[in-house]
């Protein structure tokens, strides 16, 4: 993340403490990184009728199908996302439909629905589901892409009664629409592992008087409020040598124990910088500036070795780690520039061996931000790939109102992982739950700054589906290697004194319309879509 918006503008699209704790963390990073293996089974009985091709257009309650509530809101229409046709779901009136079809003589076990899905409607509930499976209903919310582009959804179950039933539901306002397409039903699960948050501002900020409550008003300390709500994992970010110790290593140290504490492992984001590093920033620090290309992979090296080391020695080892931040244009300019793509691989490879040198479990990520040109991303990872820099995880920046809907990281996510067959993630994501301020910054996201999404309102609701939605999409990436996301900086909230510049840290944070928590300090529903799924 940056605190200069101008570092991501570039790429928006506008069209249609023991010694238990190192084995710990090791589970943790082996966990978060395998996927639920499929079920046992020989043959998965198949969806009837899975495109809606088998009648033509205008047919309700199609072949295979069968439709409860108002039924005249469910029928078949030119316009596939695959072949001719489609299911929809529209009235000139308010209306709740549920197409749905059982599948019997399964063999118990873990299966995932998967459904492709477009929708016009920002105030219904649409979502696909799978119940009577044996286990409770299973359901994931039809997102709401404003460029009117498919996504693919999915949602798992445990069947343990040797039948589920697929759910297509919409309860919809008059002539809002949802298309549902081309259905698929496999064995095997597709859990989302990381629900995690950059808290790396909380730490400072608890120091200095800030306090948090849960959404029952209760005062408590902000990372068991997010456990409680779900979130199982901690990023945090380091300056090398910031003005005012803002983000330094003695802050990440006291950090790590007490997201260790809550028994939340850690993703280390290295900025190699003494301020805000993102793809319109990364400044070299100030002690290296002088140094030459080979003093500076010395630096790189040693640095990366000091920080994960520490960690290691007091008990709170990295799961993952970032290897830079956002570095689509390089690092540690003007040296690492991706101009001199040479240059940028030796520091790159410096920093992995420094990292490995400390901590050798640990997860190396790459993290960038999102792009609407995949063949852009494609080509930055080929390439480091080509100069010998080695990395276990693909991260992504994706802020909806910077980068794209959507279908935007649907591309990236799933294109990435299918070229290159590693795990990928959301490294940061965030949405305003208002265009308010609480203080005199102006904040990153503001009404004459940024266009939001028109799917997603600035409200407490509209912040919740936006990360519920970016999630689901984290989750359809295909064979288990959607990772999971961060939410950046949802306890950043006004405490005078913990602001964005390291020069002045009485500015202000300018974010706090975006974090999980009101103007009185208390969590908003975003919270809750942490929670498992």
């Amino acid at each position: 993340m940056t605190r200069h918006p101008s570092g991501h503008r570039g790429t928006r699209r506008r069209r249609g403490s023991s010694t238990l704790a190192i084995p710990l963390a090791a589970a943790l990073a082996a966990t978060a990184l395998t996927a639920v293996p499929a079920a046992a089974t020989t043959s998965t009985p198949a969806v009837a009728n899975p495109g809606f091709e088998a009648n033509g257009t205008g047919v309700a309650s199609p072949s295979g199908w069968s439709s409860s509530g108002t039924t005249t809101a469910d029928y078949t229409e030119s316009g596939g996302h695959a072949g001719s046709y489609r299911l929809s779901h529209w009235s000139s009136s308010a209306y709740t439909v549920d197409t749905y079809q059982t599948i019997t003589n399964i063999t118990n076990g873990y299966y995932t629905l998967g459904v492709w899905v477009r929708s016009d409607d920002t105030g219904g509930s649409n979502y696909i589901s799978l119940s009577g499976c044996g286990n409770a209903t299973k359901t994931t919310y039809v997102p709401v892409d404003s460029d009117g582009n498919w996504l693919h959804i999915v949602d798992y179950v445990y069947v343990s009664d040797n039948q589920c039933t697929i759910n297509l539901y919409s309860r919809s306002a008059a002539n809002a629409w949802t298309n549902y397409d081309d259905i698929t039903f496999t064995a095997g699960a597709a859990p989302v592992s990381i629900r995690g948050g950059d808290t790396s501002s909380l730490y400072r900020g608890e120091q200095l008087g800030g306090a948090y409550y849960n959404s029952s008003g209760t005062q408590q300390n902000a990372l068991q409020i997010l456990k409680n709500g779900g979130m199982d994992y901690v990023r945090l970010r380091v300056w090398v040598n910031p003005q005012d110790g803002m983000n330094n290593e003695a802050t990440l140290l006291a950090s790590a124990k007490q997201a260790y504490g809550y028994g939340l492992p850690i993703l280390l984001d290295l900025h190699y910088s003494d301020t805000w590093a993102d793809p319109g920033h990364q400044s070299t620090p100030a002690a290296w500036s002088a140094d030459t290309l080979s003093q500076l992979e010395g630096q790189v090296y040693a640095y990366s070795k000091q920080v994960v080391g520490d960690l290691v020695a007091q008990g709170t080892p990295p799961a993952m780690v970032q290897v830079g931040n956002e570095i689509n244009a390089g690092m540690l300019w003007p040296d690492g520039s991706t101009s001199n793509w040479p240059q940028l691989a030796a520091l790159l490879r410096q920093g992995v061996a420094g990292v490995k040198a400390a901590y050798a479990p640990t997860k190396i990520v790459l993290h960038l931000a999102a792009s609407d040109s995949l063949s852009t991303l494609e080509s930055w990872y080929s390439t480091a790939l080509n100069y010998g820099v080695s990395f276990d995880v693909i991260g992504i920046s994706y802020y909806d109102y910077w980068h794209g809907r959507l279908d935007v990281l649907q591309s990236d996510l799933n294109g990435l992982a299918a070229k290159y067959g590693k795990p990928v993630m959301v490294a940061e994501t965030a949405y305003p739950w208002t265009m308010a301020n609480d203080d005199s910054q102006t904040n990153s996201v503001t009404s004459s700054n940024t266009t939001l999404d028109p799917g997603y309102a600035a409200s407490a609701a509209g912040q919740a589906a936006n990360l519920r939605d970016v999630l689901s999409i984290v989750q359809a990436v295909p064979n288990g290697l959607g990772l999971g996301a961060f939410y950046w900086e949802p306890t950043w909230t006004v405490v005078a004194g913990n602001g964005w510049d390291p020069a002045n840290p009485g500015s202000g944070d300018g974010w706090e319309n975006q974090a999980a928590f009101d103007f009185n300090d208390r969590a908003l529903p975003v919270v809750s879509q942490f929670a498992a799924r």
